[in-house]
């Protein structure tokens, strides 16, 4: 048994890796209407579950592919 409420979803570490992904493609999909629209509430559990399920990917992924675009010094390149 867990602490994890299931009212947002299953629990991150039970999604397969294509669950988690297809998660947060979607969860980041409904992120600005949530922001600019969502009660107070459902922005707070937006938030959480995008920190779960962002964390889990780090978890499994903790060697994932940086693109050498997005760092300061492929900025600075720019």
């Amino acid at each position: 048994m867990t602490d994890h409420d299931t009212t947002t979803g299953p629990a991150p570490a039970e999604l397969s890796d294509d669950d988690l992904l297809r998660e947060l493609q979607q969860l980041h999909a409904r992120r600005n209407d949530t922001l600019r629209h969502g009660s107070e509430d459902a922005l707070t559990t937006h938030t959480e579950r995008q920190a779960a399920l962002e964390q889990e990917y780090l978890r499994r992924f903790p060697q994932r592919e940086v693109d050498p675009e997005r760092l300061r010094a492929g900025a600075r390149q720019r």
